[in-house]
């Protein structure tokens, strides 16, 4: 059954770490939802944090074959825990002033905020799990979206696993 998995992946911070991690996924016929890169609580170490969606089988087969990379030092399929997941979109909105306090209305709402003023224009910062922002999105849609950026789903498993 095919279903949204969100892998950890603690490597080595090196050059071509990440071109071998994604590139292992696509050769498994993964495709990569989203993927955040960033330094870990360790020195010289960086961890990935891939959402793919694929069935469990296939993700254990990644699974092997992400520890046979050299540079992968852990890897933990967070979505089998209970975890938090979070990611962060900039929305630059079109607004006349007429339409602001609507688009204000629907900021508020989603605790979002808005980062940016122009003349005909809103730029808004939202930060939750995906389905916030797919929500957030659409209804900011009949207004019209400019421009968007989202940074991907970073996340970690609840409490004190580590």
């Amino acid at each position: 059954m095919m279903k949204r998995h969100t892998v950890a992946v603690l490597v080595n911070d090196q050059p071509g770490v990440l071109q071998r991690v994604s590139g292992l996924f696509g050769r498994r016929g993964f495709n990569i939802e989203s993927i955040t890169v960033g330094t870990s609580e360790e020195a010289g170490l960086s961890r990935m944090v891939i959402v793919t969606t694929g069935d469990d089988k296939m993700l254990e087969q990644v699974i092997k074959q992400l520890y046979k990379l050299i540079d992968v030092i852990k890897v933990v399929d967070l979505s089998a825990n209970p975890m938090v997941g979070r990611e962060l979109a900039l929305i630059k909105v079109s607004a006349e002033p007429t339409s602001r306090p609507e688009i204000l209305g629907v900021v508020e709402t989603f605790r979002a905020a808005v980062v940016d003023i122009g003349t005909t224009s809103l730029m808004v910062q939202v930060v939750g799990d995906t389905e916030k922002i797919d929500a957030m999105i659409e209804l900011l849609k009949p207004y019209g979206i400019r421009e968007l950026s989202r940074t991907g789903v970073t996340a970690m498993v609840r409490g004190n696993a580590r």
